[in-house]
């Protein structure tokens, strides 16, 4: 027998229904990422600011180079990736939170560590080893070409949730990282468009709200599952 799934327009509904009344807590949820990347934004600025200032004022520049060292530029772009992969974790982390509260509909839980819920024991290591196994599985697939490596991110976008089901379900079991990209996959067989369709809407930026998306794909897993 046929599964029927909630339409994009009730999964919408759900979403919005479940900040009613909560969206302080909402807003000092998902406010997280946004407060690390400025600030991981001023930090990097200023360094920056302070090596150039180093150069320019350093016998490098006089000696007639003229240029700066390419591992200045090199170093700059680590960092960044750095700090990228820290708000991708601490949004997963919202992402988990807000799947319990879905799950749950209790909203008496610190918004703080609900953000960074990930990097709990529980989580951090299964967490960090999923995520770039399905970056690295998806890099491969956008290497052929991009629309191949745009549908395996959809493909592999819920092995994330299916590690922490997994984990909570069994804490004492050693979880195959390698079985979460599978089984995302074949959850997500059926399902790529309407999830870009929902992930399209959240970040539509002349749709109202900026918060009552964020539990669209939660929502979109839970009911999918």
């Amino acid at each position: 027998m046929d599964k029927t799934y909630k339409s994009s327009a009730e999964l919408k509904r759900e979403a919005k229904a479940l900040y009613a009344g909560h969206w302080g807590q909402a807003i000092k949820l998902n406010i997280v990422p946004t407060l690390f990347s400025i600030l991981a934004f001023i930090l990097i600025g200023g360094l920056f600011m302070a090596l150039t200032a180093l150069f320019m004022t350093s016998d490098f520049v006089s000696s007639g180079s003229g240029s700066f060292p390419s591992n200045m530029s090199s170093g700059n772009s680590l960092t960044g990736n750095i700090g990228s992969f820290i708000v991708g974790l601490i949004t997963l982390g919202i992402s988990f939170t807000t799947l319990d509260w879905l799950r749950s509909k209790d909203a008496d839980f610190n918004a703080f560590s609900g953000a960074f819920s990930v990097f709990s024991k529980r989580y951090f290591v299964g967490a960090v080893i999923t995520e770039l196994l399905a970056g690295f599985f998806t890099v491969l697939w956008t290497l052929l070409f991009i629309i191949p490596g745009l549908i395996k991110s959809f493909s592999y976008s819920q092995a994330p949730f299916i590690f922490k089901d997994l984990t909570d379900a069994h804490p004492e079991a050693d979880i195959n990282y390698l079985d979460c990209i599978t089984k995302s996959r074949e959850l997500m067989d059926g399902h790529k468009f309407r999830f870009f369709i929902l992930a399209n809407y959240k970040f539509n930026p002349n749709k109202p709200g900026i918060f009552q998306w964020q539990s669209v794909d939660d929502v979109f897993l839970m009911v999918v599952d």
